[in-house]
């Protein structure tokens, strides 16, 4: 039997079944659907759109403000990435029966503030009650930013010669919505105060701030491309930008850096699970991987800092299209693409155990 594929599809079903049929070839799309790029490129002129399309992904688990927060971010940051602030949202709304009016006007005052204070105007939409709908994928959302000519950035950008910079650090996403999900497990391990400071890691998972504050340094001249470490983590982001652009990687193992935080929940849940985890290879959206021009880099830092961005040169772009991590003994070693995101088998492995009746009392 076929296996099929949970989340995004595979790189070859894009390629065999969806690139090669994508109705009317039109000129004005600069930029069209392309593998591990994010959004798309419509030239009108005098102007460009930045174009991203995704699910509005809501979990009433987190709570309805959490959850709005949360659908509104992962949209606004695919269209930031591109150096431009999201300026449109078009949503369409496709409500679960079991949704009350009450929660429903939660999260849609909550998506309204969201917007409001990124910039962002509900442009149209859609919004009614169906059948078989279920959470998390409550409907479908499009983001637009407007820019000039040549005033954005996409991940097939990176040059040569580019050092690689990433904010926050590895795992940010999974620790994020673990610490949200399951307090009681990080309880367990460090004590209740540890487990309520750690659900604040939750509101990290965003890098509309992270790329709009390095395209202050420069599009193109500064920064030379962005992408968020979404599924398959830091890994599966480097190797997104170095396919897109026809460029290798070298990332120095002395130079990655995780959060304490973060570090201190993925063990917890690796340890309860019994499930071996690679932070690096762990969904993580609020991390930014980018790539700058050396004379820029120190600047980058600096004003991401000064936003209370945390962040680092991590590496450098390369010729070779490798992507190769660099091991503090000088060894280099192939970074593979990951086989599998461990967050999923750490949710669903945690979720089996304290409603399976496994969890140790």
């Amino acid at each position: 039997m076929e296996k099929l594929v949970i989340g995004k599809v595979s790189r070859e079903v894009f390629e065999k079944i969806i690139l090669p049929n994508l109705g009317k070839r039109d000129p004005s799309i600069i930029v069209g659907p392309r593998f591990g790029v994010d959004f798309s490129v419509i030239d009108l002129g005098d102007k460009v759109l930045i174009v991203e399309v995704d699910p509005v992904f809501v979990v009433p688990e987190y709570g309805w403000e959490r959850s709005a927060w949360f659908a509104i971010h992962i949209l606004a940051s695919d269209v930031a990435v591109s150096g431009v602030p999201p300026r449109y949202l078009f949503i369409d709304l496709n409500l679960p029966l079991k949704m009350s009016d009450e929660e429903f006007k939660i999260l849609w005052t909550r998506i309204h503030h969201e917007c409001e204070k990124l910039g962002i105007a509900i442009a149209a939409g859609h919004t009614g009650r169906y059948g078989g709908v279920d959470y998390p994928m409550i409907g479908g959302a499009t983001m637009i930013g407007v820019t000039t000519k040549d005033n954005y950035v996409t991940p097939a950008m990176a040059q040569p010669g580019d050092l690689v910079l990433m904010t926050k650090g590895p795992a940010i996403e999974t620790a994020g919505i673990l610490a949200t999900m399951f307090p009681d497990v990080l309880e367990k391990t460090y004590g209740k105060e540890f487990a309520e400071k750690a659900k604040e890691i939750f509101w990290l998972q965003t890098v509309v701030y992270d790329a709009l504050t390095l395209a202050q340094i420069g599009l193109r001249t500064g920064v030379t491309a962005m992408h968020d470490a979404t599924e398959y983590g830091v890994w599966g982001a480097l190797h997104d930008i170095a396919d897109a652009s026809g460029v290798g990687l070298r990332i120095y193992e002395e130079k990655l850096f995780i959060r304490d935080d973060v570090e201190k929940v993925v063990n917890a849940f690796s340890e309860f699970t019994g499930i071996p985890v690679d932070p690096y290879a762990a969904i993580s959206e609020g991390t930014l991987i980018a790539t700058v021009k050396p004379d820029k880099a120190q600047t980058a830092i600096e004003l991401l800092r000064s936003k209370g961005i945390d962040a680092a040169i991590i590496g450098e772009v390369t010729k070779d299209e490798r992507v190769v991590l660099v091991k503090k003994n000088g060894e280099e070693v192939d970074i593979p693409v990951p086989e599998q995101d461990p967050f999923w088998l750490l949710f669903f492995k945690t979720l089996e155990i304290l409603h399976g009746g496994k969890e140790e009392k």
